[in-house]
């Protein structure tokens, strides 16, 4: 047996385990090497399409992270031998057509309607061309702070440099073939002016929506009625027209060779049409995954120019990219709500499952989503205390420092410091800016009723002998006041001793009495957490009413 024999039979046998493993990066991955045994190649390209009409969103961020987790499970699938890569494309020609509303001086922009986005005035300043380049600037700097594989490409230096002349010059060739699929999909009015062609006028510049009095495919050129009511013969290559979003989204697979694509659930009509038209030009279509689309708090569909769901940038305020990129790896098929509520529980969820890792056989291993984040190498974290109670104890303390944390860290964990643990460092200072910004401006304090004032001062007196370094005989102090109270008593629960058990309205009652919040960590932590001295006053001043007056 040679020295790397067994790292090559470790290699075969995650291989082979990977041939029917479940997540969904792997069935995704299968269906590549499926295709590859139809349509032989000696590279897979893997692509992803943004549009930069607005500030880059958490979506986009999701294909990305997404379509690298299939990326890797290919490599896994296939031993490594085969290269790819991902190309994300930035449709930064699109014409201008509103004007977003989460940009400063909206009006400064009217004029620029219908230009290129890469002709577009940036409005942010900073340095960049254009609002195109600025848009496409700030997807790449999350991408690349998030350490991703990928090669950026802009529409327009696509157009431009010729990348695209030849499907251009094959979609002026086949034109009927695409209009005979694009006008069964449009209505009376819009078939009567429908081009897959959009020409940029010569005089104002503008990408212009206008039916070609000619289509002359020997000369690749298209003739139009220009904005001044002069027609114009202009070449289709050269980044003089560019392709309506249906038919360009095919003639791009048919021009680059794309392998896979994802996209979301509003593009699943649309399928059909792209795939034809990539036929149509002479390619092959990719294989396909189709993400459901995140929504905002309220339901609605998250949309970059009405910036009403999280950005990048909000969600890097409070929580690492791990657990942003556990969010996208979870039912990608299922709507989720996107907004800042969901992010405490993405974090703790991505370090138990951080946790489980090292505990699991490979099989179960493929299955974890930190093996898919991290593809396939995710870290060793020690985590003494969750994300979630580190928000109840800045809550509880008012912490607007994290060494206001790390006193009650090295309380309930000693020995551990910042130096020991950067991550839960990095995550003390994650929950203060969360609870200053996010969980501060909206705690309700209310009075004790005499039935939870009487449950308190029993809370008190039952903690003041507990040696804080016992949580369980905290907790079961805790659980005990609570069911020696008829109102917190649950009968269908049973007690060690028999009796009742203890109903979540005991709990809810102390994280709204004390915390001004209506969920918690387990109790007994908390205490242990924060220190029974300390719990015993944050009590007192519950009955006291000084929680209510804004002092807490």
């Amino acid at each position: 047996m040679t020295a790397t024999a067994p790292v090559e039979d470790f290699a075969t046998e995650l291989r082979e385990l990977a041939q029917t493993a479940g997540a969904w990066p792997f069935e995704e991955a299968r269906k590549i090497v499926e295709r590859l045994k139809r349509k032989p190649k000696a590279e897979v390209l893997f692509e992803t399409g943004y549009g930069p009409s607005g500030l880059p969103h958490i979506g986009t961020f999701g294909e990305v992270a997404r379509t690298t987790m299939v990326r890797h499970a290919f490599h896994v699938l296939t031993g490594d031998t085969i290269p790819t890569r991902l190309l994300c494309f930035s449709d930064d020609m699109d014409g201008m057509r509103k004007i977003p509303e989460n940009v400063p001086d909206p009006a400064a922009l009217k004029p620029y309607l219908q230009m290129p986005l890469t002709v577009v005035p940036n409005p942010f300043g900073g340095g960049y061309a254009s609002f195109g380049d600025h848009n496409n600037a700030m997807l790449r700097r999350f991408l690349d702070t998030f350490g991703f594989e990928y090669e950026f490409a802009s529409a327009t230096d696509y157009y431009k440099s010729g990348k695209l002349d030849s499907v251009l010059l094959k979609a002026a060739e086949k034109y009927e073939a695409i209009m005979e699929v694009m006008l069964p999909t449009l209505g009376e009015e819009r078939q009567a002016t429908y081009s897959p062609f959009l020409p940029i006028s010569p005089t104002s510049g503008r990408v212009l929506y206008v039916p070609l009095k000619a289509v002359d495919a020997k000369a690749g050129t298209i003739t139009f009625t220009d904005e001044d009511g002069v027609d114009k013969t202009v070449p289709v290559t050269g980044g003089q027209v560019k392709l309506q979003w249906k038919p360009d989204f095919g003639a791009r697979w048919a021009a680059l060779d794309v392998d896979f694509e994802m996209f979301g659930k509003d593009h699943q009509t649309n399928a059909p049409i792209y795939d034809r038209i990539c036929e149509i030009i002479g390619g092959v279509a990719p294989e396909h995954f189709v993400y459901e689309l995140f929504l905002d708090e309220v339901g609605q569909k998250i949309s970059k120019s009405k910036g009403n769901g999280l950005t990048i940038d909000e969600w890097l305020t409070y929580a690492s990219p791990e657990s942003l990129a556990l969010y996208m790896f979870q039912s990608p098929r299922s709507a989720k709500k996107l907004h800042f509520d969901v992010i405490p529980k993405a974090v703790d969820e991505y370090y138990g499952f951080l946790a489980r890792y090292s505990t699991q056989d490979w099989k179960n291993r493929l299955g974890n989503p930190v093996w898919h984040i991290h593809s396939g190498n995710p870290p060793a974290i020690d985590l003494p205390i969750s994300f979630g109670l580190l928000l109840k104890l800045a809550s509880a303390s008012n912490a607007e420092d994290k060494a206001v944390l790390w006193r009650m860290i090295s309380r309930y964990a000693p020995g551990v410091t910042a130096e020991t643990h950067p991550h839960m460092d990095q995550l003390a200072g994650y929950a203060v800016r969360y609870f200053v910004d996010r969980v501060k401006p909206r705690r309700v304090f209310r009075l004790a009723d005499e039935v939870e004032a009487d449950a308190l001062a029993r809370l008190d007196a039952a903690l003041a002998p507990l040696d804080g370094t016992d949580r369980e005989a905290i907790q079961n102090a805790v659980l005990d006041v609570g069911r020696g109270i008829e109102r917190y008593q649950d009968h269908k629960k049973k007690s060690p001793t028999g009796g009742p058990g203890v109903s979540f309205a005991w709990f809810s009652a102390l994280y709204e009495l004390l915390l001004g919040e209506k969920e918690g960590p387990r109790f007994g932590t908390f205490v242990a957490a924060y220190g029974i001295p300390e719990t015993r006053a944050l009590i007192a001043r519950a009955l006291s009413g000084e929680l209510t007056k804004g002092a807490a």
